[in-house]
């Protein structure tokens, strides 16, 4: 198992900037990639960024450039920066993190942390 706790999240008027912190517990040897997503409300949950184990990143097209996607393995966290906020943003951000074992994929969610982007 693992547990996953999310931080950093708040208001902040457009144009500003937060960062989010995930950190993990439990079984962590073993996950291979850590993600953020988003669920703003009446909106399906959509992929914010992705960092994998070897170190690689991916992004939403409609973050690239604005969003940093970053990790501490010693501390076991992994950070989402965001710049340039817009108010379309506004919604619950969720941190997941995919283990593989023997072939088999899990997936642990965070409970989310809410991020509000005034206008």
């Amino acid at each position: 198992q693992v547990q996953l706790v999310e931080s950093g999240g708040g208001l902040v008027q457009a144009g500003g900037s937060l960062r989010l912190s995930c950190a993990a517990s439990g079984t962590i040897f073993d996950i291979n990639a850590r993600s953020w997503y988003r669920q703003a409300p009446g909106k399906q949950r959509e992929l914010v960024a992705t960092i994998t184990s070897g170190g690689s990143t991916n992004y939403a097209d409609s973050v690239k450039g604005r969003f940093t996607i970053s990790r501490d393995n010693a501390k076991n966290t992994v950070y989402l920066q965001m710049n340039s906020l817009k108010p379309e943003e506004t919604a619950v951000y969720y941190c997941k993190v995919r283990r593989t074992t023997l072939g088999v994929d899990y997936d642990y969610w965070g409970r989310g942390t809410q991020v509000t982007v005034s206008s």
